[in-house]
C-alpha cells in the first residue's frame, strides 16, 4: 500500500534508553536510565565498599572510630546517629541521616538515588530501604540499563524488623510500619502500616507525646 501523502509520518517516542552525551555518572544522578560501567561509579562503589568493611570490623567499644567512619561515608550526618553493624550501602554518599536515628543490625541501603532518613527515626533489624529500579521491557534489562527513585523515611518513623522500602517511597513522620511489611507506595504521617503491600490499619495521635500504645513490630 502506498503512503497517503497527506499523513505526516509518526515520529517514534524518544527512548530514555539512549546515550546522550551525559556520562553514566551523570545521567545517574541526574535520575535518569543509566548502565553502571562509569568509572567513577565504580570508585565510588569500591570506596563505600572499603569505608563499610571497616565500619563492619569496628567494636562497639569504638563509638569515635565508628563517627569518623559514617561521617566519611556518609553524605549527612547528624548528631548521636547510631547504626549497628553490619551495615551495608551501594554508595553512601547519596545518604542523609537526622540526629538521634537508631538503626539495628543489619540495614541495608541501595542508594543508587537520594536516600532521607529524618529525625528520631527507628530502624529494625535487616530493614532493606531500595532505589535501584530496572526496565521492564526485556531488551534495555539485557542490555544492563537501570535506574533510581529517591526514598524519604519522614521524623520519628519507626520501620520494624524486616521492613523493605521500594524506590520512589516517602513515609510521613510519626508512622510505625510493623515487622516485614513491603512499603511500595507512600504512607502518609501518622498511621500504623501492615502488610504486603503496606496499608494503613490504624491512625496515631498527630501530638508524639500522646501517650502509649502497644504494638509488636519488632518480630
Amino acid at each position: 500500500m502506498l503512503p497517503d501523502p497527506d499523513q505526516s509520518p509518526v515520529s517514534p517516542a524518544p527512548s530514555p534508553f539512549f546515550p546522550d552525551g551525559r556520562s553514566m555518572y551523570e545521567r545517574m544522578v541526574a535520575g535518569d536510565p543509566y548502565i553502571a560501567d562509569d568509572p567513577r561509579l565504580e570508585q565510588l562503589s569500591t570506596a563505600a565498599a572499603l569505608l563499610t568493611e571497616q565500619y563492619n570490623a569496628t567494636s562497639a567499644t569504638e563509638p569515635a572510630l565508628r563517627r569518623r567512619l559514617l561521617s566519611q561515608l556518609l553524605g549527612s550526618l547528624g548528631e548521636e546517629v547510631v547504626i549497628r553493624p553490619p551495615f551495608h550501602v551501594d554508595y553512601g554518599q547519596f545518604i542523609s541521616i537526622g540526629d538521634r536515628s537508631f538503626a539495628n543490625f543489619g540495614l541495608m541501603v541501595l542508594d543508587v538515588a537520594p536516600v532521607r532518613i529524618g529525625a528520631d527515626v527507628q530502624i529494625g533489624t535487616n530493614v532493606q530501604l531500595l532505589t535501584p529500579t530496572h526496565p521492564l521491557e526485556p531488551g534495555p534489562r539485557r542490555d544492563k540499563w537501570e535506574g533510581a527513585e529517591p526514598i524519604t523515611i519522614a521524623d520519628n518513623v519507626w520501620l520494624g524488623g524486616g521492613v523493605i522500602v521500594g524506590p520512589g517511597v516517602t513515609i510521613g513522620e510519626n508512622t510505625v510500619v510493623g515487622a516485614g511489611a513491603v512499603v511500595t507506595r507512600d504512607l502518609p504521617a501518622n498511621v500504623v502500616a501492615l502488610g504486603v503491600p503496606a496499608r494503613p490499619v490504624k491512625d496515631l495521635p498527630a501530638d508524639p507525646d500522646g501517650g502509649w500504645s502497644r504494638m509488636a513490630v519488632e518480630g
